[in-house]
């Protein structure tokens, strides 16, 4: 299943593509941008599409029961998606 999240408008976006290959949920969250809000469960297996600036920081957070802890941080440029490539990494 895929997930298409769409995002305030900032001057420059870029498209990205996060995969939780975990079998565990996943709250992605995007706090490093000023005045901006970007916050998403993400499922086991599921794929999510967002845009965001490319110096944004994709923070992954695992839920486990009553806590979360922070797995991970990943620039969107990392994430992002080039036209023309055919596939999702």
């Amino acid at each position: 299943m895929t997930q298409i999240a769409s995002t305030t408008q900032c001057d420059r976006q870029i498209l990205c593509c996060y995969v939780n290959r975990t079998s565990l949920l996943q709250i992605t969250r995007i706090s490093n941008i000023p005045n901006w809000y970007f916050e998403r469960t993400v499922f086991p297996g599921q794929t999510l599409l967002f845009t965001a600036p490319p110096e944004a920081e994709l923070e992954i957070h695992t839920s486990q029961l009553v806590n979360a802890t922070l797995f991970d941080k990943i620039l969107c440029s990392i994430l992002q998606v080039h036209e023309g490539s055919g596939e999702i990494i």
